[in-house]
């Protein structure tokens, strides 16, 4: 076997997102996707992939009383405002 074969193991972090429509969005990330990236900055700031993917998403819509949870949630990375870790895993 090589020693290029990817690791498949999860690293989850948790990530707080505000989209251009001003929902915000808690969830994890796998910040183990790509060689070399091991932070959510580099997640978040790699043109590999367009869309980040969060699992385990609690999203609060400006329009709505009440957040909307999602099991996966695919987030196109262009129409993200800012995107921070959970302060406590830093």
């Amino acid at each position: 076997m090589s020693d290029q074969t990817p690791n498949k193991e999860i690293k989850e972090r948790i990530i707080r997102i505000k989209l251009i429509d001003g929902s915000q969005v808690n969830g994890q990330a796998n910040i183990n996707r790509e060689p070399r990236y091991d932070r959510l900055s580099d997640l978040v700031a790699s043109n590999q992939e367009p869309f980040l993917i969060l699992f385990n998403v609690t999203v609060n819509h400006t329009d709505f009383e009440k957040p909307v949870k999602h099991k996966t949630l695919f987030v196109n990375k262009n129409h993200i405002i800012w995107a921070a870790p959970d302060e406590s895993q830093m």
